[in-house]
């Protein structure tokens, strides 16, 4: 079965999304915690002002803390107010193989675009077993286009280079969200080829762009959600060559992450990624994106200070690029 979208689509601005929260959505015993409202408020936010794709329920879309029925009527949500104006990948990413299926078959009966997975966590998986994963998906699904999430923290390891050469054997990966780009990256790129887009985060894409030129095509960003005036600002001068603009651009989008990563770790932020992000999208002050939810809505007061300066930060720049 041929694919309605392949990595020859992948282009622009890929934002995930938060799923926006109830008052009451760090309780152990609130139920039904979605905010309908400022989810549609979101989306329609994001596509009027130029976002490409739009990704859900990774990590700080809370994919591990949803109810099913939570997770179900999002995705709903989600798709239904997209209406086809943009690609949409849901998040469907569980403990075991079978149940990210059933979920995933779900969300592409619901008219998805494709499906963002990470895979397993609760034991790290060796080469083998995630490379099977993504083939057992694949070959229930096949017509479902997967976004791979390679995030070494959340999913205990970075994919390796053998791994991307083996994934880009399988024709239903057409992307991966990437974390960094260091010595590895260009390898990656090179076992990917024209199969897998490897989208560097919003901060690395001119960086990616000068190193691996047509093949990265796109990034992933979070920070569309604190407004997408720098972001599309950074994607026409990308486009255009604009080696200034786009140097500025990424100095302004750096300086806003400065707080928002305790002590400057990605592993301390990795342990409190949802109401750190959270907490930086709301005081962006264009959604409210909520309380986190059970169990990780726990968070030293600093660090809380810090990713609200970081949303205050965007906030500016924002306004500097509108």
């Amino acid at each position: 079965m041929s694919l309605k979208f392949t990595a020859q689509d992948v282009s622009g601005i890929y934002n995930i999304i938060p799923t926006p929260a109830t008052q009451n959505a760090s309780s152990h015993d609130a139920m039904d915690t979605i905010n309908y409202e400022e989810t549609v408020k979101l989306v329609n936010m994001l596509i009027e002002n130029g976002v490409d794709a739009i990704l859900t329920n990774g990590t700080f879309g809370e994919g591990a803390t949803l109810t099913e029925e939570e997770h179900f009527n999002f995705a709903r949500k989600v798709i239904e107010t997209v209406k086809g104006r943009v690609p949409v990948f849901i998040g469907a990413t569980t403990l075991n193989t079978r149940d990210t299926i059933r979920r995933a078959k779900a969300f592409m009966s619901m008219k998805a675009t494709g499906l963002f997975l990470g895979r397993p966590m609760w034991c790290e998986c060796d080469d083998d077993t995630i490379v099977g994963y993504y083939q057992d998906i694949a070959e229930a699904i096949p017509e479902a286009p997967i976004i791979v999430y390679d995030n070494p923290e959340a999913f205990k390891g970075k994919l390796s280079t053998s791994v991307y050469a083996k994934l880009a054997q399988i024709p239903n990966i057409i992307a991966s969200k990437y974390i960094g780009i260091g010595p590895q990256y260009l390898a990656d790129i090179e076992a990917c080829g024209d199969n897998i887009r490897i989208l560097p985060m919003d901060a690395d894409w001119h960086e990616a762009k000068k190193m691996a030129g047509a093949k990265a095509p796109a990034c992933w960003t979070g920070s569309g959600n604190c407004g997408m005036a720098p972001l599309s600002a950074l994607k026409k001068a990308i486009e255009s060559n604009d080696d200034a603009f786009a140097q500025e651009i990424t100095k302004d989008i750096r300086f806003t992450y400065q707080t928002l990563f305790p002590q400057g770790s990605f592993k301390i932020f990795s342990l409190y990624n949802i109401p750190l992000e959270k907490a930086r999208m709301s005081a962006a002050g264009l959604v409210n994106a909520g309380p986190a939810r059970p169990p990780y809505h726990h968070i030293p007061e600093e660090y809380l200070t810090g990713a609200k300066e970081a949303g205050r930060r965007w906030a500016e720049i924002q306004r500097k690029y509108s």
